[in-house]
């Protein structure tokens, strides 16, 4: 009773004034509160009394295991052959690295986990092509820098959206329109057999992006022409013939590669202050687009007068094989998948306000040695002894044990990926089973002239580059190589384009700290 006779007083003509009075007193302290907000935002910059005490409300970081990965301390071993090698090859000399901490995959990865990748990819082309016609229900709007709505090509995904490919029911929610929209992601008819309609997975691409920081990473030299002894100025002519920003990388031949020149500011002591100097950072930004779907008639190709046609039918997508290591992926996709990967955890990271971790990528021939060793010192086998074979007298690894004899190990192809016992780290599988790909470009004298701590050689090979140049390094050996590529100082190679059925991979991750004996640091 007391507040509504008190809203008729006040909603009568002669109490303007006090309407007035209050609705001031309500912008005061609207305005007050903004204020408080204000200052005690400005308290994580300006606080400390005046002293330098850093950024004040910064979050604590824990960095926490990534599911499926092991933690590999940091430490410092013999690189190189510990056992017997091909005489005067030169490829395995020893030599003394350390490595930094890092996480790596406990197992190759399996076709199940391949194939999520695979089915996002999948998705997101349908999601696409379904927002062309229905952007309200596939599709999200994005703003750019100046809150204005993007074009509808650059919306993203909704992810939330249900669909079916092939059956259609109208009780789950199943819109018919659906279904002619996303009949150009199948075979044509005429590409069928027993009419089964199936995906048509030359179509499967991914676009993602890399950032070139070894390029970023090179200054530019301009040449600075002499006017005295004691005067210089900058050749501009010069610095206009070597910038080329839209050239990042030389098309043809003889072209020259684009430089970035800025010398920054300059001062009145005519000092340039450029560190880096760059002008345009989009020039690294490196796009890509790849075919994900792995060559399932790698296993026919790579074996002549063979029959493995049942493997290639069947290898990658049928459940009994889920927890095999996938194969028949080059280089170049398994380092789209590390990039998918790293975007849809960190995706997840964002939308739970959580800081980024470090990318997925390929492990370093110094990073996969290493983790085979299992930090044991110039042991030739991940499980430490020089013998292949227990004192039961039984294989320890999945490979070519004799001439013609592939199950004298329990495996005729490949097997489970955490198959047969763990080394010290407990990885699976780091020798035989299939060979993995590495980061580092092969070369045969690399161990001469690479750094002495986390020792790596990346060479980015384009299309003219001589095949020498495409070579990566490909560590551990498979299920169809002799005992002599199952030791942990053999190197090998394969070129980045090509797909095997006895390569995979796994992925490593850096971690975020001092890496110690354990995650806390402690020595």
């Amino acid at each position: 009773m007391k507040l509504k006779k008190l809203n008729n007083v006040l909603s009568g003509p002669s109490n303007a004034k006090v309407r007035g009075f209050l609705k001031e007193n309500k912008m005061k302290n609207i305005l007050y509160f903004i204020s408080v907000i204000f200052l005690l935002g400005s308290c994580a910059t300006s606080g400390g009394n005046g002293e330098l005490v850093g950024v004040l409300g910064r979050p604590v970081w824990y960095q926490t295991d990534p599911y499926g990965m092991l933690y590999i301390p940091a430490g410092a071993f013999n690189m190189g052959q510990s056992d017997q090698d091909v005489p005067l090859t030169h490829y395995n000399e020893t030599k003394t690295v350390s490595v930094g901490a890092f996480y790596m995959d406990q197992t190759e990865i399996t076709n199940n986990e391949y194939r999520q990748f695979v089915y996002w990819v999948r998705d997101s082309i349908a999601r696409r092509i379904l927002g062309a016609e229905f952007p309200e229900e596939f599709l999200i709007e994005t703003y750019d820098d100046e809150l204005e709505v993007k074009d509808e090509a650059d919306w993203q995904l909704n992810w939330n959206s249900r669909f079916e490919y092939i059956s259609f029911n109208p009780s789950r929610g199943h819109n018919s329109e659906y279904a002619p929209l996303l009949a150009q992601m199948f075979l044509n008819e005429s590409d069928r057999f027993y009419q089964r309609k199936e995906f048509d997975t030359r179509k499967f691409m991914f676009e993602y992006y890399w950032i070139d920081l070894q390029e970023a990473a090179k200054k530019g030299r301009p040449l600075i022409k002499r006017i005295s002894n004691t005067e210089a100025d900058e050749d501009e002519d010069h610095r206009v013939k070597m910038k080329n920003p839209n050239m990042p990388f030389p098309a043809e031949p003889g072209q020259v590669r684009g430089k970035d020149l800025n010398l920054g500011f300059r001062n009145s002591k005519g000092q340039n202050n450029a560190i880096r100097g760059h002008e345009d950072r989009s020039r690294f930004i490196i796009k890509e687009v790849i075919n994900v779907y792995p060559d399932t008639l790698c296993w026919i190709h790579d074996f002549t007068y063979a029959n493995n046609e049942h493997m290639s039918n069947m290898y990658f997508w049928h459940p009994a094989y889920d927890e095999y290591p996938v194969v028949g992926v080059t280089w170049q996709q398994s380092n789209a998948f590390n990039v998918w990967r790293t975007q849809l955890l960190n995706s997840w990271r964002k939308s739970h306000m959580l800081p980024f971790v470090q990318d997925f990528r390929l492990p370093s021939e110094t990073e996969w040695e290493y983790a085979s060793r299992g930090g044991l010192d110039n042991n030739p086998y991940p499980w430490g002894g020089p013998y292949i074979r227990n004192s039961r007298g039984c294989f320890l690894g999945n490979f070519k044990p004799l001439r013609g004899r592939y199950m004298e190990d329990g495996g005729f192809h490949t097997v489970k990926a955490n198959s047969y016992h763990p080394n010290d780290f407990g990885l699976y599988c780091m020798s035989g089973n299939v060979a993995e790909w590495c980061r580092t470009a092969f070369d045969e004298s690399v161990y001469e002239y690479g750094h002495d701590m986390n020792t790596e050689y990346i060479y980015h090979a384009l299309d003219h580059d001589p095949p020498s140049m495409k070579r990566k390094v490909v560590r551990g050996g498979s299920w169809k190589d002799i005992g002599y590529y199952l030791q942990t100082g053999t190197r090998s190679y394969e070129y980045q384009d090509t797909a095997k059925s006895y390569i995979g991979f796994r992925s490593v991750m850096n971690y975020l700290g001092r890496g110690g004996p354990n995650k806390e640091g402690d020595f």
